[in-house]
């Protein structure tokens, strides 16, 4: 193991993996090493698939914005757009 900061290559995958060092209390770690033997997998792979899991829900969440704005571009709102206001939605007097 590497303790000058380098990046360190496993070859035992079939694609090069980085060695990520971290810093960790160690009753929380005792507390995750329970969880991941309940779940029959690794402190490792759960923090893989943790780490998978924010770059798969950043996507997720930038394609969704951008298929609101693709669908917000295409309202035809007349000529002069908007013309109401929000006190205009919630006034209930209505003509006698």
């Amino acid at each position: 193991m590497r303790t000058d900061g380098a990046i360190a290559r496993v070859t035992c995958y079939t694609d090069y993996v980085a060695n990520l060092t971290l810093s960790i209390e160690d009753n929380l770690l005792r507390e995750v090493r329970k969880v991941a033997l309940d779940r029959k997998t690794s402190v490792n792979q759960m923090v893989r698939e943790f780490l998978r899991d924010q770059v798969h829900d950043k996507a997720e969440h930038a394609a969704k914005v951008a298929r609101l704005e693709s669908l917000f571009g295409t309202l035809d709102l007349g000529p002069e757009g908007i013309t109401w206001t929000r006190a205009d939605l919630y006034d209930r007097n209505e003509p006698s």
